[in-house]
């Protein structure tokens, strides 16, 4: 791998991406569109077809119009006009109505939307198979090194290798993302059940049990589980595989995933029983509920972070990815206007107090979702229920009102 830019660079600061995520993706596509040739450099020897769905609420896709992708992600999703807070049982507790918003929420299966991103990027631009060893500076210039013996020179270095970042380990070297006591399960289904109105997104609430629903295009159905379960050391992301799947330290055979969560759900509300069994136990993805606290440092020299990187959230309000997708339009912004030192204070400033104050949003709405008590969960939904649908909705405009294009820098 080269390390020298091309005569015509020299224009624009050399920039390397460490992960070919949601984030890492957007962000490139960011600083192509202002002129930037950014490389990204991604541990995975190939992108896999994930098989979860992803929500992009209007905050993510204002960005992916700013982006002129807004009509390609559109053809591969669901469109969420309405989201529906049900019991077990299917009684209904309260209803928001998403319709009047200029920009739609959606859903898709991640692997389009990833697919989407990586069709608007050069081939050449995303190196595979690259696992970070370590990042030294050198003056303003970024020496990064990876595990196949690659170098590369840069600079700017921008970390959007998720949870487990290298980069933030590097950068700063604090503690272990925290296990906030459940577990979550996701899958898609080609099964939609009569039951549940198109267009909707549902979330069913138990004791110390949710389970959601929501439409991902072409017809199929999203759907994800949530159960209290002690830390066994199960990580933050694991996937079931053809012959088993672990949890913690304990193996076991996929075809037991469907019985296991059949079992956790059962005498449920029928949709969540038919989402179930029309989903491959191998297909099943498994994640811990894990967070950070808001972290003071995001930068250092010629080094930042971004997404999960930096304010990893816990998964209840959809917004992990959203605020990624944010990031990488006001980091690009900002390194379209200042040099790099001044531009990454600027986005600290602009993204800090949003994003810390929607991880600890969705870690409280986390925390009483998983109650268990029967006086809590009688709270939970008499609060729920008498919140009147034009201040449930202001609530989510909190969120999902913002636009990451015309945030002054």
């Amino acid at each position: 791998m080269t390390t020298d830019p091309q005569p015509s660079d020299h224009q624009r600061p050399r920039i390397a991406i460490i992960g070919a995520g949601i984030g890492g993706l957007t962000t490139a596509i960011a600083l192509q569109q202002f002129g930037f040739k950014p490389e990204i450099f991604e541990q995975a020897p190939v992108l896999l077809d994930v098989g979860a769905a992803i929500a992009l609420w209007s905050n993510a896709m204002r960005v992916l119009r700013n982006l002129k992708l807004e009509d390609q992600v559109s053809q591969k999703a669901g469109v969420i006009e309405q989201i529906r807070w049900v019991d077990q049982h299917g009684r209904v507790i309260n209803n928001v109505d998403l319709r009047s918003s200029e920009v739609p929420s959606v859903a898709l299966h991640r692997a389009d939307l990833q697919k989407i991103l990586v069709d608007a990027l050069p081939a050449s631009s995303i190196h595979l198979g690259n696992t970070l060893i370590d990042y030294k500076t050198n003056g303003n210039t970024v020496i990064t090194t990876f595990s196949n013996g690659n170098v590369f020179e840069s600079d700017v270095l921008i970390g959007a290798d998720g949870i487990h970042s290298r980069v933030r380990s590097e950068l700063i070297n604090d503690a272990a993302p925290i296990y906030r006591g459940y577990t979550v399960w996701r899958g898609i289904s080609s099964v939609r059940p009569a039951s549940i109105p198109a267009g909707t997104a549902v979330e069913i609430q138990g004791r110390g049990k949710r389970f959601g629903i929501g439409p991902v295009g072409s017809g199929k159905i999203g759907w994800w589980a949530t159960a209290n379960a002690a830390n066994t050391s199960t990580t933050v992301s694991e996937r079931t595989t053809p012959t088993r799947w672990k949890l913690g330290e304990r193996a076991v055979p996929t075809q037991d995933v469907q019985r296991e969560l059949l079992g956790m759900f059962d005498g449920w509300f029928r949709p969540v029983l038919q989402l179930i069994e029309a989903t491959p136990s191998s297909s099943i993805l498994k994640t811990g509920a894990f967070d950070r606290p808001s972290s003071a440092v995001w930068s250092s020299g010629a080094v930042t972070l971004l997404g999960d990187a930096v304010h990893p959230t816990t998964p209840n309000l959809g917004q992990g990815g959203c605020l990624a997708i944010e990031d990488a339009l006001v980091l690009a912004r900002s390194l379209n206007e200042f040099a790099p030192d001044e531009a990454f204070k600027k986005y600290e400033r602009l993204r800090r107090g949003r994003t810390s104050k929607i991880a600890r949003g969705s870690r409280i709405y986390g925390y009483v979702g998983q109650w268990e008590s029967i006086f809590g969960r009688a709270f939970r939904r008499s609060m729920l229920s008498l919140v009147p649908e034009a201040v449930a909705r202001r609530l989510m405009d909190l969120v999902i009102a913002y636009d990451g294009e015309v945030i002054k820098l």
